[in-house]
């Protein structure tokens, strides 16, 4: 006669059995599909994203710009740019051809819009070259 416990240890024993003969059966079902192609090939791209994986973590402005768009403020700014060019792009489709001329320049430059844009793009291009000024005189070497 068994006990509960062992009638328990029992069904785990068979279950743990069964979940073992379904990985077995997975990797060599896995090891039948793998050529000897498939395996150089997966080599070859494990060893070129290794390659890159080194050269981007060892590039230092990429891993400040890692650090700054891991900031909240950042990214918002990355969600306000990529909304401004999902929706530029439908404007852009739909708008007919610009006239051109000044009138037409002047007509752009009254809107709001534009303004804030260059005073957006003037405060980039200001704290850019602040950046590129400190660098230089820092002795930094970007190459």
């Amino acid at each position: 006669m068994t006990t509960e416990n062992e009638a328990t240890l029992g069904n785990l024993d068979r279950n743990d059995i069964e979940g073992l003969v379904e990985i077995a059966n997975l990797v060599a079902a896995a090891r039948d599909a793998m050529s000897d192609e498939i395996v150089t090939r997966i080599a070859g791209t494990m060893s070129e994203g290794l390659t890159l994986l080194d050269r981007l973590t060892r590039n230092e402005g990429l891993m400040r710009l890692l650090q700054v768009l891991d900031k909240p403020e950042s990214q918002n700014l990355l969600i306000a740019l990529s909304e401004a060019i999902h929706a530029t792009s439908q404007e852009i489709a739909a708008a007919p051809p610009a006239t051109g001329g000044f009138g037409c320049m002047v007509r752009v430059a009254k809107d709001p819009g534009t303004q804030e844009g260059i005073r957006l793009l003037s405060l980039i291009g200001k704290h850019m070259s602040h950046s590129l000024r400190e660098q230089h005189h820092k002795g930094g070497n970007p190459a």
